[in-house]
């Protein structure tokens, strides 16, 4: 009696307790809380290499890189506009490889690890590139690309790895997926609210090469996620099936992509892209200009889009059994393929309207130009396949290779289920 009276009393206390913790300190503690889970139930530095990389990286990072190169082609290498166009293009090239880097993280390990040596030869390649943007003074539009795209290919190769070993989390605790992809979108938009918010000031302050000095600090926590990643060390890998499971991998995709039903959407995502055309780089030129504009309708310059969302007409069902991660990752690509013909397309229209550093007349052509072309993509509704949103467009024979495709090993990795492998790795 006399215990059943103290546990009443302790229950009270600790009732007291949890009402007096609630309310507004909640908004502060629940976050907290969340973050500490995560931690406990994956690993710390899991949760460490999904912020650095998601948050300060991309987000932050990729805020400071995109308006530090407009400022860089414009003060510092001073291009025209539509040269700017062509060249950022090229810098975004990492980007359309980005399955061949996946291919290169979960099918070849290096000294025994999947992950963690492709992040340190990110953190080196975005600090190394970054330095030299910074401190070499006149550094010629040739070199200067090239550290450009090896900083993109930094954020490149580090993305598709923290997405590996998501995936990885995420199939392992299948209740924490949610929290894991919760961890990754709040991470990334975070990141890139303040690096927008700052990377005006930032630029105005120490200019756009002082902006990518800065830029080495987030390559450098990548770096640092290499060197603190908890990863499971592989003692024995062959290395001799590399090449055939590369080669079985190439098959498999283009076995897929031959059928109407996949190559269709395909092509109408690419299209539906290239046909915006980005004039990005003349309207940042006509807005940063101090004699030159702003002084037409702000209107103009507003998005006229009516595009329908590319990324949906692939939907899941194209994706074939034992590679769905790669053919995604083969989709995203050809999404940026198609963006960055936009911004090439986009370059030629600015060069053919004689948009310069210093001429606008001609830039509200440009923008009817692209606002006309927006419209285009839905003449070509017709290349998405009609049916049952919900059921499977592959065929039976490419569905039934589903049971030989799927080893207990590969439901753990994003993209490394290429093929059945002999020693299960």
């Amino acid at each position: 009696m006399v215990e059943y009276e103290n546990l009443e009393a302790c229950s009270e206390i600790v009732e007291e307790k949890d009402e007096q913790k609630g309310g507004f300190f909640d908004f502060f503690w629940a976050p907290i809380d969340w973050f500490k889970m995560l931690a406990n139930e994956t690993h710390w530095s899991f949760v460490f290499g999904v912020l650095s990389v998601y948050g300060v990286n991309q987000g932050l990072g990729g805020a400071f890189n995109r308006v530090g190169t407009d400022y860089y082609m414009k003060d510092v290498q001073k291009v025209q506009p539509s040269e700017s166009q062509v060249y950022q293009g090229i810098t975004a090239i990492p980007w359309l490889v980005k399955p061949l880097w996946g291919l290169l993280t979960d099918v070849i390990p290096i000294f025994g690890y999947r992950r963690r040596p492709y992040f340190i030869f990110a953190g080196l390649l975005g600090v190394v590139s970054m330095l030299l943007l910074s401190f070499h003074e006149n550094l010629h539009i040739v070199f200067a690309l090239l550290s450009l795209t090896a900083g993109s290919a930094s954020a490149a190769i580090a993305d598709v790895t923290i997405d590996a070993c998501v995936a990885q989390n995420s199939n392992t605790r299948p209740s924490l997926a949610a929290d894991m992809q919760s961890l990754c979108a709040f991470s990334s938009s975070i990141g890139a609210l303040m690096g927008f918010s700052l990377s005006g000031i930032f630029v105005h302050l120490i200019g756009p090469k002082g902006v990518f000095g800065l830029l080495s600090i987030p390559a450098g926590l990548v770096l640092l996620v290499g060197i603190l990643l908890d990863e499971p060390f592989l003692p024995d890998f062959s290395y001799r099936q590399v090449k055939q499971k590369f080669v079985d991998a190439g098959k498999a995709m283009w076995r897929t992509l031959k059928f109407p039903d996949v190559w269709r959407p395909c092509i109408y995502m690419y299209l539906s892209l290239a046909m915006s055309v980005n004039i990005h780089e003349g309207l940042f030129y006509w807005y940063t200009d101090s004699k030159g504009g702003p002084s037409f309708s702000q209107c103009l310059s507003d998005d006229c889009k009516a595009k329908v969302d590319a990324s949906s007409c692939a939907q899941f069902q194209a994706l074939p059994p034992g590679i769905e991660g790669t053919f995604f990752a083969l989709l995203m690509s050809i999404d940026n393929v198609g963006l960055l013909s936009s911004q090439w397309a986009g370059g030629i229209v600015l060069h053919f309207l004689n948009v310069t550093r210093t001429r606008f007349d001609n830039l509200w052509l440009a923008i009817i130009t692209r606002n006309i072309l927006r419209v285009t993509p839905l003449f070509l509704l017709f290349l998405i396949p009609r049916g049952d949103p919900n059921a499977s467009i592959l065929p039976t024979e490419i569905l039934g290779e589903k049971q030989t495709a799927e080893t207990p090993e590969n439901k753990n990795i994003e993209l490394v289920s290429l093929v059945s492998s002999d020693d299960g790795k």
